[in-house]
């Protein structure tokens, strides 16, 4: 038996640089690994996946499936098939991380469930083989596997490990409401934006730590889009950055807006939107 934490993720950019002949949108997104985390404790059990969830303590979490719709069993079974190996495991799964918050919860249990197993059955397996199998399963596995500070590019498996940045507190606030990230993606496609993130030059920024300066180009092609969905997005930034927020901004497709602060103002832009709020720092 072994536990293993599954670690949010924020974007602290997000472009999307076109479409792929697969159907899946190329994306350059700079990601952050956060403390926020879901907690798995895995057995080996003699064949098959069984997984048990306790998500009382988020809105939304009988939703979750437990079946093998959930990316923690798909992860399991990815990985059974590509050892073919009998290693039956017992999944139980204590939720934390908000549903449908652009957090990859999801995916953070599935990187999770690929590495527990991987010591749990001595396999010996690279971090490289894990994200390949990862990928199999969703396109944020892969950055979910390695974590920290990374590119990623591709529709999210090509990673390229970045310098560790500050350990700022971060504020995550989920205002009401879900954006689903195909409808994201297609209504983005419908009316794609005019400005991007310049990624090469934030990276540069954030390795000299010059992290004012990067936060001023940090941006998200996605948030207009969600904006006009759940205009309390903008509302929280703007609460946010008031309080004493360093930068806020959108993750992922939505609806989570996150803040970036010194710790003593952590508690005052907590406390200054009118959403879920969480306080977590950087992983």
């Amino acid at each position: 038996m072994l536990k293993e934490f599954a670690r949010a993720k924020i974007n602290l950019t997000l472009d999307i640089t076109g479409i792929r002949a697969d159907g899946y949108h190329e994306v350059s997104t700079i990601m952050q690994t956060i403390e926020l985390a879901d907690e798995l404790t895995l057995k080996k059990i003699p064949r098959g996946v069984e997984l048990s969830m306790d998500a009382t303590k988020i809105i939304g979490g009988e939703n979750i499936p437990t079946d093998e719709k959930n990316l923690a069993w798909r992860a399991a079974v990815e990985l059974q098939k590509s050892c073919g190996k009998n290693i039956g495991v017992s999944i139980d799964l204590v939720k934390k991380i908000p549903v449908a918050a652009g957090l990859a919860g999801g995916s953070a249990d599935a990187a999770a469930v690929l590495r527990g197993m991987n010591r749990l059955y001595e396999l010996n397996l690279t971090e490289t083989e894990l994200c390949e199998i990862g990928s199999r399963v969703g396109s944020d596995v892969p950055f979910c596997i390695v974590g920290g500070t990374c590119l990623a590019e591709g529709r999210g498996e090509i990673l390229t490990r970045l310098n560790p940045i500050k350990n700022f507190s971060v504020v995550l606030a989920k205002p009401d409401g879900e954006i689903s990230t195909a409808w994201a993606y297609k209504t983005y496609d419908e009316n794609p934006a005019t400005t991007h993130p310049p990624n090469q030059e934030i990276i540069s920024q954030l390795e000299r730590g010059e992290f004012d300066a990067a936060f001023k180009n940090f941006s998200n092609v996605l948030e207009n889009v969600a904006v006009k969905k759940i205009p309390a997005i903008a509302d929280c930034k703007r609460k946010m950055l008031a309080a004493g927020a360093k930068v806020a901004l959108m993750s992922g497709s939505g609806a989570t807006v996150f803040a970036l602060a010194d710790d003593e103002f952590a508690d005052k832009i907590a406390a200054s939107v009118d959403a879920l709020t969480f306080k977590t720092k950087i992983s």
